[in-house]
């Protein structure tokens, strides 16, 4: 008779857990929008689509600090390791710039030592997915898994939580998929300032890289570049040093969420 009662309640809760998701995927519109944004002129603030910024807005995104101060935020994709990361994490070090490097699964798995480095030197590492797929084309349990199995090897490897920002993969994204991750707690980072860096057999030399980001640096940047590129490790130094004269500063996404949810009259306070 127990036998029969366990079973029955297992069917029900399994029932319902199927009913939820189902509600769940009904209740946010599934519509894929690919990320990006539209450079503006003279070194003002980048823009996007009106519908992507609400959408942002509702759910916790961030793309760009909303502010007129030169505060820059370094952020970088880490699929798989072309080494480079290392020359990279050396250059931060020495200029004693933070940075998140959004890192997947696999990338974990094959490069623990350069993830325990990132985390030591201060950097935030935060969630690009396990296996990188397209969520608005993944089942709602499916995004679930991905992420937590990130999260579970980053506590493996480094002992430590994994920070709660996830880089969508490839930019794609829907209202679906920012309320899936926003309950999971995360905060999804886009970028206002990014080229097409990634082509590691497309590489055209440091100074591509740098002249890229100088022309469309602005205040509030938040910047995407990919760690497979040899032409971004090669331009980092020299980027840094000269955004620094033209008085830029850099800032970690931590400081960033702090400054999103304090009051502003308690940021600018004597």
């Amino acid at each position: 008779m127990m036998k029969k009662r366990f079973g029955f309640f297992v069917i029900v809760i399994l029932t319902f857990h199927v009913f939820s998701l189902q509600a769940f995927a009904k209740e946010y519109q599934n519509i894929q929008y690919d990320w990006y944004f539209k450079p503006s002129k003279n070194h003002q603030p980048a823009t996007t689509e009106p519908e992507f910024k609400q959408l942002l807005d509702k759910y916790g995104g961030i793309f760009i600090d909303d502010t007129d101060e030169k505060r820059l935020y370094l952020t970088f994709d880490n699929g798989y390791e072309q080494g480079y990361t290392g020359a990279i994490l050396d250059v931060l070090r020495e200029k004693r710039v933070p940075a998140a490097f959004f890192v997947t699964g696999h990338y974990i798995k094959e490069e623990p030592e350069l993830v325990k480095r990132m985390v030591n030197e201060g950097h935030i590492v935060g969630n690009h997915s396990f296996n990188h797929p397209n969520f608005v084309q993944t089942g709602d349990a499916k995004i679930r898994k991905e992420l937590e199995s990130v999260e579970q090897l980053f506590k493996k490897v480094t002992g430590k939580k994994m920070p709660k920002y996830l880089r969508p993969p490839r930019g794609i994204f829907s209202e679906r998929t920012l309320a899936i991750s926003s309950q999971l707690g995360y905060t999804n980072v886009f970028w206002s300032l990014a080229y097409k860096d990634w082509e590691t057999n497309r590489q055209k030399g440091w100074k591509y890289a740098y002249d890229n980001v100088m022309k469309r640096v602005h205040p509030g940047a938040v910047i995407l570049l990919h760690t497979v590129s040899k032409d971004n490790a090669e331009a980092l130094g020299k980027m840094i040093d000269d955004l620094r004269k033209q008085g830029y500063t850099f800032h970690s996404l931590d400081e960033l969420m702090i400054k999103r949810t304090l009051p502003h009259e308690w940021l600018f306070s004597p």
